[in-house]
Order: structure tokens, then C-alpha cells, then sequence
């Protein structure tokens, strides 16, 4: 895979995070940050740390950013300086931005910049976490678009030995099963003749009614 370079400003709690990830990742990354002591926090796990105004477009240039392939404004909280750092990102011609929304009218205006991708972290955090919460079966889930999700399920105990393939397991949920986990190892269900142990994490594709439907019938079953 082609590595891609990231330019993240604003190195708080979760342009931090992100930062790092991508750095453990192999990817180059240069973090931006007002504060000089965040910056140097920084200084030796990032490619480059750099101590700039997000707001100030010619900061940013002599920075470098708009040499970079992707930029991900993680500013917080301060709402101008937030839409003033996208939109110089955008004039120097970063070919993917990413931006932190920090409310639904903010999502709008950014909209309206023309970024590439909008993120709103405490409330795609929190719809998981509920989604988590309402089912303990329920380990994780992946949204495709369209309203189609892939989500992780604990097989429950009155599930043992089914076959994937009976029709009375997916049949008037409209769900396709993808494969399983078991210890470890990737088990396909093609074909639906891979029974089911108790504890396997089955992949389960769908949309999110049928998949919710699903996942409470099998708890009410457990």
C-alpha cells in the first residue's frame, strides 16, 4: 500500500490520538499546534511537530501542509478558528480534508466549505457505545453507507451447533452471514454449512432494523 502523509492541526485529545496512530502506522505525519509545550510533547514520536496559527493561511504554507496528502483539522472548541483552518487547508490545495465538526450547524458550514470528510467524535462514539451498551452480544459494528452495517455478534449458548445455512437462523431478517471467529482463525460461512460453537464472533451484513432485530432475538434467546 502507497504511503500517504497527514498534517494534522490541533493536537488535543483526539487530534493527538489520531496523530499517533498514523505515526505507529508507518505514515509520515506533522502535527500543528499553537501550544509549544503540546508540540514538543510530539516532537519525537511525529515526523515533524510544528508550533502554528491554523487561522494564519501563510503559517500553514511556510509549515508545509499543502505538501501533504491529507490534513485532518482536529481543532476544538473554538469554532472561528476551527472554520478559518479549513478553509485555509482547502486554499492550499491539501488534496483530502478531514475536519472535527463540533455541532450539528457547525457539520453544516463545513458542508458548505466543501471539505471532504466531516467528523463528529463524540456522537459516532456515542451512537457505538449505545448500540454496545443495548446488546452485550452486540462487539462491535461497522456502518458501509446506505444504511447497510457490518456488526460483530457473540454466538449465545441455544445457538450451538446450528448451521449457518438454516434457513430459520437469518430467515425474515434479510441479513447475510459473512463468517466467524473462532479462536482466533477466520472460518467462512460460504456455502452455510459452518455450525456454530458458542463464543464464535459471527459477521453478520444487513441493515440496521434487521440487524437490531436480530441481535434482540438472539439476546431474548441467551
Amino acid at each position: 500500500m502507497k504511503r500517504r502523509s497527514f498534517a494534522v492541526i490541533g493536537l488535543g485529545t483526539f487530534g493527538s490520538t489520531v496523530a499517533t496512530e498514523l505515526a505507529r502506522f508507518g505514515n509520515p505525519v506533522m502535527g500543528v499546534d499553537l501550544d509549544d509545550k503540546i508540540v514538543g510533547r510530539y516532537a519525537d514520536v511525529l515526523s515533524e511537530a510544528v508550533i502554528a496559527d491554523g487561522r494564519d493561511e501563510l503559517a500553514l504554507r511556510e509549515a508545509g501542509v499543502g505538501n501533504y496528502d491529507v490534513a485532518l483539522v482536529a481543532i476544538g472548541e473554538d469554532l472561528e478558528a476551527n472554520i478559518l483552518c479549513s478553509m485555509n487547508v482547502k486554499m492550499l490545495g491539501v488534496k483530502a480534508i478531514w475536519v472535527k465538526a463540533l455541532s450539528k450547524t457547525h457539520h453544516r458550514i463545513l458542508s458548505k466549505i466543501g471539505v471532504d470528510r466531516i467528523v463528529l467524535p463524540e456522537q459516532e462514539v456515542g451512537q457505538h457505545i449505545a448500540q454496545m451498551l443495548h446488546n452485550p452480544l452486540v462487539r462491535d459494528y461497522v456502518s458501509l453507507g446506505n444504511g447497510f452495517h457490518v456488526v460483530d455478534l457473540t454466538v449465545p449458548e441455544p445457538l450451538e451447533g446450528r448451521a449457518v445455512g438454516d434457513v430459520k437462523l437469518l430467515s425474515g431478517y434479510d441479513l447475510r452471514a459473512l463468517g466467524a471467529m473462532r479462536e482466533g482463525e477466520f472460518l467462512s460461512c460460504e456455502g452455510g454449512e459452518l455450525r456454530l460453537k458458542t463464543g464464535d464472533k459471527l459477521l453478520v451484513l444487513g441493515r440496521r432494523a434487521d440487524l437490531r432485530r436480530f441481535g434482540d432475538d438472539l439476546l431474548d434467546e441467551a
